[in-house]
């Protein structure tokens, strides 16, 4: 009785809550459809005050690279095979709190209720984890979703990252302030294994997106409001150039528009793009 009581109270938490609204969200954009795209979500401590008191482990999951930067630190991450369209309303199923217990190992201290385990991206998610915490101590979430336009525009689009981050940056005013740091691209990869992985990983030590040709999109931040929002930036950014890319275009943002809209904001962007 006491075990499910807990369950009930945990799935009140802001935190769980929280996450379980934006995965909704994102299905209702059409980015998340069946039971592709995935989240981790590094929780703070008071977040898990109260899980701490009753901490048991569930279960383990146990990995093949060094944790160690993660370790005594809690996630949310969601599970392999789940709808985020059913998040919402079964969160305890859908969802798990792990903690980082040592340097390959996972525990599962709430959630899967149906036996469930993390998502098969878990791999790249805490590799990217760990990457975006080298350079920013104020990260705390992965997203990973399948935005339409931005797949589309890698059937159509060279995959050069510069490139991409140019015209990005040149289909609306707000782009350059959203990602200054610009767009990393990579080629169609194996998805849920290790090359995978690593490859985005990489990126990250420099970015805070990163797209997976003919697939979708990695995005992070500081806060579940900051990845969202950057995922509707460049979603927003490459709907306009997949509606524009077969047209005369008369007038555009020049390189020097962007340069003055960079200084004005005194935004550090990305160099070599457009200087």
């Amino acid at each position: 009785m006491k075990r499910k009581y807990y369950q009930r109270e945990v799935i009140k938490m802001s935190c769980v809550m929280d996450v379980a609204e934006i995965l909704d969200l994102l299905y209702k954009h059409g980015w998340d459809e069946r039971n592709g795209g995935n989240l981790s979500y590094l929780l703070e401590e008071e977040e898990v005050r109260d899980i701490v008191k009753e901490e048991v482990t569930l279960k383990t999951f146990h990995y093949n690279f060094d944790l160690t930067p993660l370790i005594g630190k809690y996630l949310i991450i969601t599970g392999t095979g789940k709808y985020f369209k059913n998040c919402l309303k079964d969160p305890s199923n859908n969802l798990g709190i792990m903690k980082v217990t040592d340097a390959h190992t996972l525990s599962l201290l709430w959630g899967y209720d149906d036996g469930g385990r993390p998502t098969s991206e878990a791999p790249t998610h805490l590799k990217c984890h760990i990457e975006r915490l080298k350079v920013d101590s104020k990260h705390r979430i992965v997203i990973h979703c399948h935005p339409t336009n931005v797949i589309c525009m890698t059937h159509v689009h060279d995959l050069d990252s510069a490139h991409w981050t140019k015209d990005l940056w040149k289909m609306q005013t707000e782009s350059i302030v959203v990602f200054p740091e610009g767009i990393a691209v990579l080629p169609w990869i194996l998805c849920g294994g290790e090359e995978i992985g690593e490859a985005t990983a990489y990126k990250m030590k420099e970015y805070r997106s990163v797209v997976w040709a003919q697939h979708g999109l990695f995005c992070t931040g500081r806060s579940i409001d900051e990845a969202f929002g950057l995922i509707e930036t460049i979603e927003k950014a490459a709907e306009i150039y997949i509606k524009i890319c077969d047209k005369k275009i008369y007038q555009t943002i020049s390189d020097e528009n962007l340069q003055l809209l960079a200084h004005a904001f005194n935004i550090d962007y990305r160099k070599g793009i457009i200087d």
